[in-house]
């Protein structure tokens, strides 16, 4: 292809992009500075390369998967961010209370809000991270909190109400007992020491210890699920997108954002962006998902942006750059 070919795709990509509409050789006529005639022959030519593909209704092209790729990889620019967002991203992850997933999670829904696609984040499995602590509050005579903390910083609580044969005491003896014991194990692990160790030891020492076991592997239980679960943002944008017209079209990419374990091969390690256009990912022919992952300290997943292969890719992956390079200053 040489510089005026070059040109020309990247245009038609961009303009398909922002219109939805096959684009025609008279429309590219001033842009290019060249005859209508030498447009038509390069689309010509793009076409053969397999880059561009007509409609049935129009006598304009659109971008192929292919003409997609080759954008992404040699003629795609980054685009500049927004000082309102810039603002919006920096101020939700210099926040020093929010722990590292929660900051992704709300930086990907204002991704969502910006680009009007769907956006994903994959937390690693916890079942690999850590017990450091568990907690409990009391609330009043017979309502407290347990709070379950790991070695990542993610916290969560279980609210319980204590029958009144049991008292707050027993319950916060046993917590000391978990923490002696278990602090360091691996939540994968811990139901089953639960179980096995620290049962017999807390029965020892507490009358009712079957409800008060019942509670804490109940908080356990909770933290897991909740941990391992998959985070959208803006999960019917995708709707909103011309491609998704047909009633089966809708049905069919709602039955696989309902599908977790479909999601969640979504996940990655890889520390680029990557871009899987149409064929190219697993989830669905008709998307484009960029994704890359992401790490702080303990904390580590995958953000993702799922949208239409007629996708502002420039946007998407500057937006995702700007997540991924703040966070790796951090790291240093």
């Amino acid at each position: 292809m040489n510089t005026r070919q070059k040109d020309l795709l990247r245009i038609v990509v961009e303009e398909y992009v922002k219109n939805v509409k096959p684009v025609g050789s008279k429309s590219l006529v001033k842009r290019l500075n060249c005859s209508s005639a030498t447009i038509r022959n390069d689309m010509a030519f793009l076409e053969t390369l397999g880059y561009l593909e007509k409609t049935h209704s129009s006598s304009g092209r659109i971008p192929s998967e292919e003409g997609y790729r080759y954008y992404t990889e040699h003629l795609m620019k980054p685009k500049e961010i927004s000082g309102d967002t810039v603002l919006k991203l920096q101020t939700i992850l210099s926040n020093k209370d929010l722990v590292v997933s929660d900051a992704i999670l709300k930086c990907m829904e204002i991704i969502s809000e910006i680009t009007n696609y769907t956006s994903v984040v994959l937390g690693k499995d916890s079942g690999n991270e850590l017990l450091k602590q568990v907690s409990i509050i009391p609330i009043d005579d017979s309502k407290v909190v347990a709070l379950v903390v790991t070695n990542s910083g993610h916290v969560e609580n279980k609210h319980a109400s204590i029958p009144s044969t049991i008292s707050i005491n027993e319950v916060v003896k046993s917590c000391e007992i978990i923490n002696k014991n278990l602090s360091g194990t691996k939540l994968s692990e811990v139901s089953a020491k639960l179980e096995y160790e620290i049962k017999p030891i807390i029965a020892t020492k507490i009358k009712q210890y079957e409800t008060v076991m019942s509670f804490f592997q109940e908080a356990f239980n909770d933290f897991t699920v909740k941990q391992s679960d998959v985070f959208f943002s803006g999960k019917t944008n995708i709707l909103k997108q011309p491609e998704y017209n047909e009633p089966k079209k809708i049905k069919g990419i709602i039955s696989k954002l309902e599908n977790v374990e479909l999601v969640k091969k979504i996940e990655t390690d890889d520390e680029g962006i990557n871009i899987f256009i149409g064929e190219e990912n697993e989830f669905d022919e008709d998307v484009t998902i960029i994704k890359t992952s992401y790490k702080l300290g303990n904390e580590e997943g995958t953000m993702a942006i799922i949208g239409p292969k007629r996708m502002e890719y420039g946007k998407v992956v500057t937006l995702l750059n700007y997540i991924k390079n703040y966070l790796e200053r951090e790291e240093e």
